[in-house]
């Protein structure tokens, strides 16, 4: 997961996330990282447009975007 998350910070590549919020509802995100931390990340969330802060423990799926590359400027 480390991985994936280095390489948004790096190259700005949106990731898709499944997400449990501490009220117990699922989301899909799409973000791209930009700080990771051992308990959370923090990340631009395309869906909200702005930065948002997600704990580690509450991911529960992370790819690539499965749509055609495309760079972002966040």
């Amino acid at each position: 997961m480390d991985g994936l998350f280095i390489r948004s910070i790096e190259e700005n590549i949106p990731l898709e996330m499944i997400y449990l919020a501490d009220n117990q509802e699922l989301s899909q995100r799409k973000l791209i990282v930009k700080e990771v931390h051992d308990e959370y990340i923090r990340a631009y969330c395309l869906l909200r447009k702005q930065m948002r802060t997600f704990k580690r423990e509450n991911i529960l799926s992370i790819m690539p975007e499965s749509r055609k590359k495309q760079r972002y400027l966040h």
